[in-house]
């Protein structure tokens, strides 16, 4: 039998708790629902255990994770699944770079470290980092912060043989996603792009937080559009990205508007909208289940560094920009 990967989080959010519901859901009922890749180099859905938790709230600190994932502000839906006591309780987070020693010791036995607070904290992300590499976990980013793109970083991580993956998870059917595919279809089929935005509307915190503190967010989203074809048209400032919105109304769903203004044969006018409505932390649970397992995978192997397989399930990959 296939030994469960250990994972430990950062963050306990809303995708942290779309995340462990998810593991339960799918373990109880072996549905393939929703599930791009049934089997990562062997390691199914179930293979995973969340063995350790760390959240800056006081009201979390102590609770177990089962618990603490439905504390306000989460807001991400109760999944239909039986969701037993994890026995895990959330360890009292980050401040500051102090407490990386401590935060290495709690480690033990774990794997992987999943990253999954808010972005917008660059020294934080980075303080976790070395807290798993002190540790030998391998360690994935999924904020916008740039952690995986940091040269020195990732050659520490590549000399200790440990994986780091970041940076920004490309959602599972996210707006990057849809706008790059679009972009992509566009020049494809021949058509030349005029102008092209998207905008995005959600209730969760990290929208909150993202609106008051959107840093490398924008950059983040525009290196998401820009591969092949769709770099060369983002290049030449046709592609927009509005600044986030926050409606707490949405709750744990997104909102997003795509435009894009093009012309086809004989300088015809092509226009094309687009609503996209999804569960934000749906779309970041779908996306970590692989690479927790491609994390999981390269460290039992020896592979250090980054995992170039990582690569379309992120917006940030290292040699893009910050």
């Amino acid at each position: 039998m296939i030994e469960r990967v250990r994972v430990a989080v950062v963050g306990v959010g809303n995708n942290t708790s779309a995340l462990v519901q998810g593991l339960a859901l799918y373990r109880q009922s072996g549905s393939l629902v929703g599930i791009r890749r049934p089997v990562v180099d062997g390691l199914g859905v179930g293979d995973i255990d969340v063995v350790a938790a760390f959240a800056t709230s006081e009201e979390k600190a102590g609770r177990d994770l089962t618990e603490a994932i439905f504390l306000a502000p989460n807001n991400f839906p109760r999944l239909n699944c039986d969701l037993p006591r994890a026995g895990v309780p959330v360890t009292k987070g980050l401040v500051d770079a102090t407490g990386v020693p401590r935060v290495a010791a709690a480690l033990a036995g774990a794997e992987v470290l999943l990253y999954s607070a808010p972005s917008g904290r660059p020294e934080t992300a980075r303080a976790y980092a070395e807290a798993a590499r002190a540790a030998g976990v391998a360690f994935i980013n999924t904020t916008s912060d740039p952690v995986a793109r940091d040269p020195h970083l990732l050659s520490s991580f590549e000399a200790a043989g440990l994986p780091l993956l970041g940076d920004d998870l490309a959602s599972q059917f996210g707006t990057s996603v849809v706008h790059n595919a679009l972009l992509r279809l566009l020049a494809e089929r021949g058509l030349t792009l005029v102008s092209s935005y998207q905008v995005n509307l959600g209730g969760t915190e990290d929208f909150r937080n993202l609106v008051d503190n959107p840093n490398t967010k924008k950059q983040s989203k525009l290196n998401a559009l820009s591969d092949g074809n769709a770099a060369d048209q983002s290049a030449a400032g046709k592609v927009e990205v509005a600044p986030l919105g926050y409606l707490p109304h949405l709750r744990s769903q997104k909102v997003a508007h795509l435009n894009i203004e093009a012309q086809g044969w004989g300088e015809t006018a092509v226009s094309l909208d687009v609503k996209l409505t999804v569960h934000d932390p749906s779309g970041a649970a779908g996306v970590n289940i692989d690479l927790i397992r491609i994390a999981a995978s390269a460290l039992r192997n020896g592979r250090g560094g980054y995992c170039a397989e990582a690569t379309s399930l992120l917006k940030s990959p290292p040699g893009t920009a910050i």
